[in-house]
């Protein structure tokens, strides 16, 4: 098979597996992740075309929050990877690209390549701006948290698996994570789409706190 074929392959099982997802990790966000990723790979002239259309189309398959355990996602990213008989180095670096995306809690990772950069990049702006809004609230309701709740507290400092187990809101989930994002990016690229989305949710958050409030 060429690269387009193994492209082809990729969105059809991507398709599949995502299918009535109601999370807000449906086949339109990886769609979105993939126009991003490459967007950015072209405006910043770098990275492996290839390895980053394939790890920003796979990216969720292996997520935790999608599988019933982290090593069913792992085990399922691995077999599809397998079944298309990729060089390995290539399939390395696919799984290692997918392997840092994740938010999990803020972890930061001592060195990423440029394609896992990009495609990082590329997910953490669609949890921005209003479609990060409408993704939070889905995920949040799906996953049977409160809208907002003036007594659970904003988490501060969490490991990864409190950050995924842990009791919060989807307002607490903006000061958790989607506020961090902007500086939290990698390419120069990605930092100017982001500056309007995190703006956006600013305003979202003073509008919220106003009519919660009676202010309005």
């Amino acid at each position: 098979m060429n690269e387009k074929q193994y492209i082809k392959r990729a969105e059809q099982f991507v398709k599949t597996f995502h299918n009535q997802d109601t999370t807000g990790h449906d086949w339109h966000h990886i769609s979105r992740v993939r126009n991003s990723a490459l967007y950015i790979k072209e405006q910043e002239q770098s990275g492996n075309k290839f390895i980053i259309e394939m790890s920003a189309l796979l990216h969720d398959i292996p997520d935790e929050k999608l599988n019933q355990s982290k090593e069913e996602g792992d085990q399922r990213l691995n077999n599809f990877l397998e079944s298309l008989h990729l060089e390995q180095k290539v399939k390395q670096e696919i799984i290692s690209c997918i392997s840092t995306v994740s938010f999990k809690g803020g972890k930061a990772y001592s060195k990423l390549s440029i394609e896992a950069q990009i495609v990082q990049d590329a997910d953490r702006l669609d949890a921005m701006g209003a479609i990060g809004i409408a993704r939070a609230f889905a995920y949040s309701g799906a996953s049977g948290q409160e809208i907002y709740n003036p007594d659970l507290p904003v988490r501060t400092a969490m490991n990864e698996a409190e950050y995924r187990t842990g009791k919060s809101s989807a307002i607490n989930h903006f000061y958790e994570k989607l506020l961090k994002l902007k500086d939290l990016l990698h390419t120069n690229t990605a930092k100017r789409l982001a500056n309007d989305r995190h703006l956006f949710m600013e305003a979202f958050l003073d509008e919220f706190f106003k009519e919660w409030n009676g202010q309005k």
